[in-house]
């Protein structure tokens, strides 16, 4: 029987499941937001939600807890210091699951992006008192324009390479004309 055997197994073994998800939370912790298939993000979601309310305790054994899963110090840190503290007075729904329209072109499984509710850029909003002025750039950096970052920042177009031409067909008298006797 299969009491208090929650989750889904997604075809892997134990280990397998349990080292995924710590590569799938780190890289959410990390990125922000992730897309992957929708059963995959629905599991991380457990996973997520219980990493922020770890950060949320702010003990030394929820550090060690947190260490556990995310096996990276800095990660461990930004958790407490950054991310769990845009979630205080909220209890729970610390991740969002977009369900996207188009499956995968591999496999055709159904896709999903997972991403923490209150992102950096809410928090970057508010003015900072501390920033201290930067230093003199050169003029040509002020000239270039800045590239979007982030998820819905649009590829820069590629140049289009120039068309193939064709070789032309072979005619029976170019053929002979390279094949004439020498004398």
């Amino acid at each position: 029987m299969r009491h208090s055997k929650g989750g889904k197994k997604l075809g892997r073994t134990y280990t397998h499941r349990k080292a995924m998800f710590r590569n799938m939370a780190r890289s959410l912790l990390t990125y922000g937001q992730i897309k992957t298939t929708e059963t995959k993000a629905m599991e991380l979601r457990k996973v997520a939600d219980k990493l922020v309310t770890l950060g949320l305790r702010n003990d030394l054994h929820s550090r060690r807890l947190a260490y556990k899963v995310l096996e990276n110090h800095q990660l461990v840190q930004k958790l407490f210091d950054e991310i769990a503290p845009r979630f205080g007075g909220v209890n729970g729904g610390y991740t969002r699951v977009y369900k996207l329209g188009l499956p995968r072109v591999g496999d055709c499984a159904p896709m999903a992006v997972i991403e923490l509710t209150r992102r950096e850029e809410a928090a970057a909003a508010a003015p900072k008192a501390e920033a201290a002025p930067k230093a003199e750039a050169s003029p040509k950096a002020e000239a270039a324009p800045k590239a979007e970052t982030g998820p819905k920042a649009k590829a820069a177009p590629r140049p289009k390479a120039a068309p193939k031409v064709k070789a032309a067909p072979k005619t029976k008298a170019a053929s002979t004309a390279r094949k004439a006797p020498q004398d």
